[in-house]
């Protein structure tokens, strides 16, 4: 079982940027496929990024080319880079990881808040 920890959350203006991490704990987290997922008040939760134990990235599309998800297996770690940001991705946002043997990991989600 993984463990997840994410932080760099907060409140931002539209525009700006924030980076947020994803820190695991427990062995294999390089073979885990790693994804952000959003969720906003009164909304169900929706996937944000994706990125494989290779490395190959996806993104929804109300995200591409706006956000940037990337990986460090040396030291256990996914990171979302969000750049232009508009109060529409206010949310919580969680990252998950997704056992190539099956089963998944969530964290407790940081919030983001983007005001215009």
């Amino acid at each position: 079982q993984v463990q997840l920890v994410e932080s760099g959350g907060g409140l931002v203006q539209a525009g700006g940027s924030l980076r947020l991490s994803c820190a695991a704990s427990g062995s294999l987290f390089s073979r885990n496929t790693m994804r952000w997922y959003r969720q906003a008040p009164g909304k169900q939760r929706e996937f944000v990024a994706g990125i494989s134990s290779e490395g190959t990235t996806n993104y929804a599309l109300s995200v591409k080319g706006r956000f940037i998800i990337s990986r460090d297996n040396a030291k256990n770690t996914m990171s979302l880079q969000m750049n232009s940001l508009n109060p529409e991705d206010t949310a919580v946002y969680f990252c998950a990881a997704f056992s190539p043997f099956g089963g998944s990991s969530w964290g407790q989600g940081t919030q983001v808040t983007v005001s215009s």
